[in-house]
């Protein structure tokens, strides 16, 4: 009767070290996804940023408007939302993981092409990760409406005004996307943004949607001196 009871005390010690080891295993993979990849995300981000704004001081050509050759293939500009924070963001194109998990947000390319700000109409389109890689748009809920976007290029800042969220809706959903987009309430052509990103926060089962219309655009002077909403 011992011998049974001590191979039983046996085995639950072992499932209970085996748990505990779970236990830190899983623990670990948590700080990793939510914390280290952050700091990963962050530094290469910041190092892409740099570059992006060393090519922004070189003259260009003829004086050309919009982004340069330079700022398209390594990021077309920096978003400032200081509802969601003071860090900026750099902005490149595409918006599969792969792209957004070096601490950016990307347009999107597909399934709904975005306009690009400088173009006179159009929808520009917006997505990061909420959690993770950078998590540019974790407090994306904190925004209201009449909240600033600001876009920085090169040589513009476009200024835009949240007119409507909407907090949870289908990843697949696509409407929200088009150039006007619909469930935002607007029915004409014109100029504007949509933020998106997973939600609820730590899950990737619905959308969080962001919308904001153009209000004014601001050439960038020598010292790059900020507009308002950002001061």
């Amino acid at each position: 009767m011992s011998r049974a009871r001590s191979r039983i005390a046996g085995v639950i010690s072992l499932f209970g070290e085996l748990l505990i080891t779970a236990g830190v295993v899983l623990g670990l993979f948590v700080v990793y996804s939510l914390w280290w990849t952050n700091v990963l995300a962050d530094r290469e981000a910041s190092r892409q940023a740099d570059r992006i704004r060393e090519g922004w001081t070189k003259p260009r050509p003829g004086g050309a408007q919009g982004p340069g050759a330079l700022d398209t293939k390594d990021g077309i500009g920096f978003l400032h939302v200081p509802a969601m924070g003071d860090d900026e963001v750099l902005v490149k194109k595409g918006t599969t993981p792969a792209q957004l998990n070096g601490g950016v947000a990307g347009y999107y390319t597909e399934p709904v092409k975005s306009a690009l700000p400088w173009q006179q109409k159009g929808n520009f389109t917006l997505a990061a990760h909420r959690d993770g890689h950078g998590a540019k748009f974790h407090n994306i809920h904190k925004l209201d409406e009449g909240d600033p976007i600001v876009f920085e290029t090169r040589d513009t800042w476009y200024v835009y005004k949240v007119y409507k969220t909407l907090p949870q809706t289908s990843k697949y959903n696509v409407d929200v996307l088009k150039p006007v987009p619909k469930q935002s309430g607007k029915t004409a052509p014109g100029r504007y943004i949509t933020l998106t990103t997973c939600t609820p926060i730590y899950t990737s089962d619905y959308r969080y949607i962001v919308w904001g219309e153009l209000v004014r655009a601001v050439k960038v002077d020598r010292d790059r001196t900020r507009p308002a909403e950002l001061r």
